[in-house]
């Protein structure tokens, strides 16, 4: 089991120095989420909560994720890096294939794309950006970015993206793409489009059926021999029990949060690393082979 750190609702100034405290006690990984903007009247119903309203405020830090992974990259050496998630068909395919593969490069291939298709109608008006068939068109970015990723001269022709041959430098190689979303439609996304599935904090025994549903997906598609990253996240601590139940249901990382556990201040760099050493003696320590 890989254990993954969440970096929602972290004051943007104090993510560098989280991260390199986040590797020093032993996280495999770091997870950032993304929202360009957040409009001061949304219509649109934010799909994992009972209200439909989202939990966070307009004055909630949203940096971009591409610039603080690039930034955290410089000051460590051995943390990966995923989006939690990227909602890609807000950017165009050649944008977002330059950043992250940028991206892949500088910090040596430490990092994984984390994708959904998004769920407020009010960013995709803003940028221009299509909101119906968005799902179908990340599918086809997926499929560019590979392409684009892999070097050489690539040409398109789809039903979205129409182009000849182009040349993206530097070429990455292959980036792990995580796909995110509880629905059908996005587990079985997930499990035929992508290397593998990433999710939001949920019951743990939501959790291993969510990967369950995985498992049964990629039999379905024939990719039950691939490799593929389960990354999920439960409202209960990493326990020897947790994980190994976890595992059983064929979940490859945990994501969760030192400071989500903590009892005590964590609006400092001092007070979350305080927490992130708690965090790991207590719980990373006992699973840790």
């Amino acid at each position: 089991m890989e254990f993954w750190h969440a970096t929602a609702f972290t004051e943007a100034d104090q993510l560098v120095e989280a991260a390199a405290a986040v590797e020093e006690v032993g996280f495999d990984g770091i997870a950032v989420s993304d929202h360009l903007v957040f409009p001061q009247q949304v219509a649109s119903r934010y799909p994992y909560t009972p209200d439909g309203d989202p939990w966070w405020t307009p004055g909630t830090d949203w940096p971009d994720p591409w610039v603080t992974i690039g930034a955290m990259a410089a000051v460590t050496t051995r943390l990966r890096f995923t989006t939690n998630v990227y909602v890609l068909p807000l950017r165009d395919v050649f944008s977002a294939a330059k950043t992250v593969g940028t991206a892949s490069v500088l910090s040596g291939g430490r990092v994984a794309l984390g994708i959904g298709a998004g769920w407020m109608r009010e960013e995709f008006d803003l940028v221009g950006q299509p909101f119906e068939k968005r799902g179908r068109r990340m599918e086809e970015q997926v499929a560019i970015m590979r392409e684009l990723w892999a070097g050489g001269m690539v040409e398109h022709h789809g039903e979205f993206h129409d182009f000849g041959p182009v040349q993206m430098s530097p070429a990455p190689g292959p980036i792990p793409v995580w796909v995110g979303g509880t629905t059908d439609l996005a587990l079985r996304r997930a499990a035929h489009v992508g290397d593998g599935w990433i999710g939001i904090n949920t019951p743990m025994a939501e959790l291993v059926e969510v990967a369950e549903r995985l498992q049964a997906e990629r039999r379905e598609a024939g990719r039950q021999g691939e490799p593929f990253t389960i990354l999920g996240a439960v409202d209960e601590p990493p326990t020897v029990d947790n994980v190994k139940r976890l595992e059983d249901a064929g979940v490859t990382a945990l994501m969760t949060s030192a400071w989500m556990f903590s009892t005590r201040d964590t609006s400092t760099v001092a007070g979350k690393r305080a927490a992130l050493e708690r965090f790991a003696e207590r719980w990373l320590g006992p699973v840790r082979p």
